[in-house]
C-alpha cells in the first residue's frame, strides 16, 4: 500500500461507524428471484444468463447485467459464489469495480492481485485498490458482499469482514474526473461460472450520507462553533444569527467573520444549508482584513449554481472553486434546502474540497502563473492565517463545525494525520 503525500492521507479513515447498516427493513429487492424485470444486458446474452431457483446464473460469457435504474448513494448487498478460473466483480454507478476472483494459488491470477482476496477496488491506480484481508470462502460456498458508497467514497464487508475502508472509487472512464453522481449497479461476469442471489439495496438519503461523513476521523476534530455564541470569532457577528445551533447570515447582511485564531495546514468539516440563489464563501488563511478572495489564500465558494440568476457565472465562480483562480468540478451538490457536508484541506499550497463524499478540487496555488479572473490575488501565498465565513447578503446556514489543525497538534503532523488510506 502505498502513500503519495500528505494530501493523501486525508482522504478516507481508519475510524468510524463502519459497521453502520440501515434498519433491514429499509432494504429493497432488485432482483425479484423469478425474472429479469429491472436489468438489462440478458437478452443480448440469453445464451449466458438463466434463472434457477431464485438464482441468477451465467456461464461466464454475455453482456453484463445492468440495472435500469440509477443510483446515487446506497448501501448494496448481495450472495455470489463462483468456480476456478473465474475472474468477475460488481460496477458501482457503472464504474469498475468491486473484483471478485478465484483467489487461490492455483487459480493464475495470484501475481496480480488475487491472493490479496476479493472485494478489492480493482481498478483503482491512485487509492488502494487491495482488499485489507482475504475472506474468500472455498468454492461452491456463497459468499455475502455488502458494498457501501456515498460520494466516491467506499467500503466493502466480505463475509462480514471490513476489506475497503471509506476508499475513493476512481473514475475508470476519465481519471481527470470524479465518479458521476448517479449510476447503475452492474454485475460482471467472465472467465468462468457465477452465480447471483439475494440482491437488494438501501438508498442512502442526505441525514444518513451527512452522518456517516462525520463520523469517519471525528475524534481528531475540535469544534469551533459552539452553536449557541460567537465565542471564539470576530469580524461583524451583528450581521450573522444563530438559529437552532446553525450560524446563519442575516437577509440582507454580510462580511467576512473569522476564528480568533490562526491556522496553517489543517482540515475543516462542516454542514452547510443554501437557500434559492444562496452566496457565501470560505475565508481560508485570511489576515482579518480585506477581501479573502485577494487577500486571503482564497475564497472557496460557496453557493447554489442552480439559481437563474447565476446562469452566466464564469467557470472559477460556481460552488467549491478556489475564486478566481480554480474552478471545482459541479453536479455534487444537493438539492436547495438540504444539508450538505463538505470537508476542506489545506496543507501547504494546497488545498481539496471534498462535497458529500466527492473530492470536487484538488489544487495547488503556487502553481498558478496567471489567475483565470485577471486579477492580482496577493494573499494566495500566505501560509497562516484565520479561517472565515464571507457572507454575500444571502441566509446560507453553517453547522457543525470542527476542524483539525495539524501546525497546532503537539503529537501529530500532516503527514501522520490518518482520517485517510491509500
Amino acid at each position: 500500500m502505498k502513500h503519495i503525500g500528505i494530501l493523501t492521507l486525508l482522504l478516507s479513515s481508519c475510524a468510524g461507524p463502519l459497521n453502520h447498516s440501515a434498519a433491514q427493513d429499509t432494504f429493497s429487492p432488485i432482483f425479484n428471484g423469478h425474472d429479469f424485470s429491472g436489468w438489462q444486458g440478458w437478452d443480448d446474452g440469453a445464451a449466458h444468463w438463466t434463472i434457477s431457483d431464485g438464482v441468477i446464473v451465467n456461464d461466464g460469457g454475455g453482456e453484463f447485467l445492468t440495472t435500469t435504474v440509477e443510483y446515487a448513494d446506497f448501501d448494496l448487498h448481495l450472495e455470489y459464489k463462483t468456480v476456478a478460473g473465474a475472474d468477475s466483480g460488481v460496477y458501482l454507478r457503472g464504474c469498475p469495480q468491486v473484483q471478485i476472483w478465484d483467489t487461490t494459488e492455483e487459480g493464475g491470477k495470484w501475481g496480480i492481485g488475487a491472493n490479496y482476496g476479493s472485494g478489492g477496488l480493482w481498478n483503482n491506480q491512485k487509492y488502494s485498490n487491495r482488499p485489507e484481508k482475504l475472506m474468500d470462502k472455498p468454492f461452491g460456498e456463497w459468499n455475502h458482499l455488502r458494498m457501501r458508497m456515498i460520494g466516491e467514497r467506499v467500503s466493502v464487508w466480505l463475509n462480514d469482514q471490513l476489506v475497503v475502508d471509506h476508499v475513493p472509487l476512481e473514475n475508470y472512464w476519465d481519471r481527470s474526473r470524479p465518479l458521476a453522481r448517479k449510476g447503475p449497479i452492474q454485475l460482471q461476469t467472465h472467465g468462468g461460472e457465477i452465480c447471483w442471489r439475494n440482491i437488494r439495496i438501501h438508498e442512502i438519503n442526505s441525514t444518513e450520507a451527512n452522518e456517516i461523513l462525520a463520523a469517519v476521523g471525528d475524534d481528531d476534530y475540535t469544534s469551533i462553533f459552539n452553536g449557541k455564541d460567537f465565542s471564539g470569532w470576530s469580524g461583524p457577528v451583528d450581521q450573522y444569527q444563530i438559529v437552532d445551533g446553525a450560524l446563519r447570515c442575516r437577509q440582507g447582511s454580510g462580511g467576512t467573520i473569522y476564528t480568533d485564531k490562526d491556522y496553517s495546514d489543517f482540515s475543516v468539516r462542516f454542514e452547510y444549508k443554501l437557500p434559492a440563489a444562496g452566496n457565501n464563501g470560505l475565508a481560508i488563511r485570511y489576515p482579518r482584513v480585506g477581501n479573502p478572495a485577494y487577500d486571503g489564500m482564497c475564497e472557496l465558494q460557496v453557493l447554489d449554481n442552480s439559481a437563474e440568476k447565476y446562469e452566466d457565472l464564469k467557470d472559477y465562480q460556481f460552488h467549491g472553486s478556489a475564486y478566481g483562480m480554480v474552478p471545482a468540478h459541479r453536479g455534487y451538490q444537493r438539492a436547495v434546502g438540504e444539508w450538505n457536508f463538505q470537508e476542506v484541506r489545506v496543507y501547504g499550497s494546497r488545498i481539496e474540497v471534498e462535497l458529500n463524499g466527492t473530492v470536487i478540487l484538488n489544487c495547488d496555488l503556487s502553481a498558478i502563473e496567471q489567475s483565470i479572473d485577471g486579477q492580482d490575488h496577493p494573499g494566495r501565498t500566505l501560509s497562516t492565517g484565520a479561517f472565515g465565513f464571507a457572507g454575500h447578503n444571502d441566509p446560507v446556514e453553517f453547522k457543525n463545525i470542527k476542524i483539525y489543525s495539524a501546525s497546532g497538534n503537539s503529537s501529530s503532523s500532516a503527514s501522520s494525520h490518518k482520517t485517510s488510506k491509500s
